[in-house]
């Protein structure tokens, strides 16, 4: 499909004669064009008249198509939806007014028809002026190209263009059509994406009773919105127009689609002054050098049977051939000396598209022939089917005098260039069109839209609501629009310094913002301070107990409680210890990752020496039994790989952690209003969770275990010991969780480090404050004599 024009078709068609020569290596070839033509028009004629000036210059061009020469029919279509399709039909099937049943299994007579100006009656054919976004459906419209921007682009322009200008609040008017149905619909709903609102919107056709103009003109008047987008044809916006300066309505801002935008008609009609500093989006301008000559030089002498040629002399000079007295046409009147919208070729965006749309025609079977010149004997005589057609259509290529490089997407559309045009009022109280910007698609997006601001006329404020001033806020009004709300006073610790806008923190007054508290637990505050001098302490006594132990490593207590283990648990709480402090001060990457990793190794190594020390205790229980050999199994090499193996384990959950989503410094902004609380975000939630679930079952595993031995007999007694320090570890860590869940900012961490701490403490005192009391003030207990006093415990 090619472009379409306004109550006009321009269709080309490659008639039998062609689909015969194609497949005998074309020698002679005669194309035809056809425009459908409605009610006298003179831009539909300057558009017919610009179609035959194209091919007419491509049947003088021995470049393009050589051998092959151009006509054209003009044909009426009435802007009718079914007399347009059965037009088409018949064109197809070899311009017969009835079918017949052969018309439908013989090679179509056209190849291509250019379509309406219109979207609804060309989506039955093609076009160069029909922008409706539908057609560019590809399932349903596989044939169909044009040379004039889709209304995708156009809606989304627009609504650049309603937000560049600060417009909130608008109205819009559109034609009850497929180019306004659709075109309205992308429009709103890019418009909602960029918080722009839609007051009211209205429909209309031309053929509408006058009721329906008076009640949309009723709608526009009552309406708060001070911009208009009429995204209407400009066969039903002139009968409206006519009913609103019937009323008087001024100081409206319309936003006009390119279908009237660059309307000269309205622009000279003084009852339409109430445009005037109209914008909106029109088709580029171009210049066609000769087309002004072609133009001027048409008359009815050369061609007498042309009753349209003679209708527009007739229109155009308000005389008649049928009348040989006053008021009569001569045929000696000159275009030349006129100036009105047929020869004025100032304005020829749309025109260009009809030539451009030519051109594209016409490159097409130039393409498919030099294509059969250059192949192979075997497939000369070969007819290109429609399918191998369409395709050389969406790959044409080519470059028109304008300098204007033309080509298509995979919807059949160009790229999307428009002007931004301003209507503007001269001294003979018309109007006249001023471009102050350009909108292109095929620039990067934040400069699709360029505006020359200081060349817009008048721009006017249209908002739902007024902006709030300093120190009130946005309420929007229930049931209505976002961008309708009353503006009531901050709350507090709200302020608002700039108009619509809202910060936080305030002041008392609630106009300047104050520096939010930024809280984090530090080592300069007192809990800081504190939580230190307790890690420190436990590394102390951690210290003090491990170098007991080593001066007294020979002796019966130390060596029978597993010395190797001891001395591995002693290092794996010194590093508990001072995990805790990786918790204190502002949280950093490494600090975060540190942390928790930290804290999730050397827990599961601490309790992994415990386990295997509970472990020991019942093997070496079981071992006293007459012929076991159990302890064979698990002697101090099973037990240090055990303690490996298990911290290997965490260690691994630990890394996939980091590599996966490593915890990360947050700014808490929710937990209190007037401070940012900097804490670590956990990254992963599931892998926070499985270093803890490890932990946790470990010690719940380690529990049981020393529960189970807790009656072995006496001299066993580390068992009763651990038992009691697995109780206060399980104790402590599972009263953190409720504390830890409803403990604000700083606390939240303090409360962890508490409750590393508290475990800690409660493993060193528990497990070894019972041997540092025999070792120390005890001494007559730490025999060997007193380990053995029963044949029972000789194997510890």
């Amino acid at each position: 499909t090619f472009p379409v024009l306004n109550s006009l078709r321009l269709g080309i068609m490659i008639n039998k004669e062609l689909n015969m020569i194609l497949r005998i290596l074309c020698r002679n070839v005669n194309t035809q064009l056809m425009l459908y033509f409605h009610s006298f028009n003179l831009r539909e004629f300057k558009f017919a008249q610009t179609l035959i000036f194209a091919i007419e210059e491509i049947n003088n061009n021995t470049q393009l198509l050589p051998g092959v020469f151009l006509g054209y029919k003009i044909y009426d279509s009435c802007s009718s939806i079914a007399l347009t399709i059965l037009s088409g039909m018949a064109l197809m099937n070899g311009y017969e007014e009835t079918l017949r049943d052969t018309s439908c299994s013989r090679p179509p007579a056209v190849h291509a028809i250019v379509g309406e100006s219109n979207s609804s009656p060309t989506i039955g054919l093609i076009s160069h002026f029909a922008t409706c976004a539908c057609l560019s459906n590809r399932k349903r419209y596989p044939s169909f190209f044009r040379t004039i921007p889709s209304d995708y682009y156009q809606s989304k322009a627009l609504v650049q263009l309603v937000k560049h200008f600060g417009w909130t609040w608008v109205g819009t008017v559109r034609s009850r059509s497929d180019y306004g149905n659709n075109g309205i619909a992308a429009f709103e709903e890019a418009a909602k994406q960029e918080g722009i609102c839609i007051e009211y919107s209205e429909a209309i056709f031309k053929t509408d009773p006058q009721d329906q103009f008076l009640k949309t003109v009723e709608v526009i008047k009552k309406g708060t919105a001070r911009v208009v987008l009429a995204f209407i044809a400009l066969g039903d916006f002139v009968p409206l127009l006519k009913v609103i300066s019937q009323h008087n309505i001024t100081g409206i801002q319309w936003v006009g689609s390119e279908s009237w935008i660059t309307s000269r008609t309205l622009a000279e009609t003084k009852e339409y002054s109430f445009l005037s500093g109209a914008v909106g989006f029109a088709i580029a301008n171009a210049k066609l050098m000769g087309l002004r000559e072609f133009l001027v030089n048409v008359h009815p002498d050369q061609e007498p049977n042309n009753e349209m040629l003679k209708e527009f002399w007739e229109t155009t000079f308000q005389c008649s051939f049928s009348n040989s007295g006053s008021g009569g046409c001569t045929g000696s009147e000159r275009l030349a000396e006129l100036q009105n919208e047929y020869t004025d070729v100032s304005e020829l965006r749309i025109a260009n598209k009809v030539y451009t749309a030519v051109y594209a025609i016409a490159y097409t079977p130039h393409n498919i022939l030099k294509d059969i010149k250059t192949s192979t004997k075997s497939s000369k005589g070969e007819r290109p089917t429609p399918q191998k057609v369409l395709e050389y259509f969406r790959g044409v290529q080519f470059t028109i005098k304008t300098g204007e490089e033309i080509s298509f997407d995979a919807s059949g559309d160009p790229v999307a260039r428009y002007d931004l045009v301003n209507w503007q009022p001269v001294q003979d109280g018309s109007l006249q069109f001023k471009n102050v910007g350009f909108y292109d698609s095929s620039l990067p997006s934040e400069q699709h839209l360029q505006v020359n601001q200081e060349h817009v006329l008048w721009l006017p404020v249209s908002v739902c609501s007024e902006s709030c001033p300093p120190g009130t806020r946005k309420a929007v009004q229930k049931g209505r629009p976002v961008c309708c709300y009353d503006c009531i006073p901050c709350g507090e610790g709200e302020i608002s310094n700039v108009t619509g806008k809202i910060h936080y923190w305030s002041n008392e007054s609630k106009d300047r913002c104050v520096l939010k508290v930024i809280e984090f637990l530090s080592y300069t505050e007192i809990m800081g301070m504190v939580l230190c001098m307790f890690a420190f302490v436990g590394v102390l006594l951690t210290t003090i107990v491990s170098s007991l132990f080593y001066l007294h490593k020979e002796s019966p207590i130390v060596r029978a409680n597993n010395s190797e283990l001891s001395f591995l648990l002693l290092f794996s709480l010194t590093l508990c210890f001072l995990c805790s402090l990786t918790f204190i001060g502002r949280p950093t990457e490494w600090s975060c990752m540190l942390r928790h990793t930290a804290f999730g190794i050397t827990f599961v190594l601490c309790i992994s020496c415990i386990l295997g020390k509970t472990i020991v205790v019942l093997m070496a229980f079981k071992a006293t039994l007459p012929g076991s050999n159990v302890m064979k199994w698990f002697g101090p090499l099973q037990q240090q790989l055990s303690v490996v193996s298990l911290t290997l384990i965490q260690m691994i959950i630990c890394v996939l952690w980091l590599t996966i989503s490593p915890p990360f410094p947050y700014m808490n902004l929710s937990y209190y209003r007037d401070k940012i609380i900097l804490e670590c975000n956990v990254g992963s939630a599931l892998g926070f969770w499985a270093v803890l679930g490890y932990t946790g079952l470990l010690s719940i595993l380690c529990f049981i275990l020393a529960f189970l031995a807790r009656k072995l007999p006496d001299n066993f007694n580390e068992a009763k010991f651990i038992t009691f320090s697995m109780l206060i570890f399980c104790a402590v860590w599972f009263t953190f969780i409720p504390a830890y869940v409803s403990s604000p900012g700083k606390f939240t961490v303090a409360v962890e480090i508490f409750a590393i701490l508290a475990s800690s403490f409660g493993l060193l005192f528990c497990i070894f404050a019972p041997k540092c009391y025999i070792i120390l003030l005890k001494p007559e207990k730490n025999t060997k004599k007193q380990m053995m006093m029963k044949s029972l415990h000789k194997t510890l």
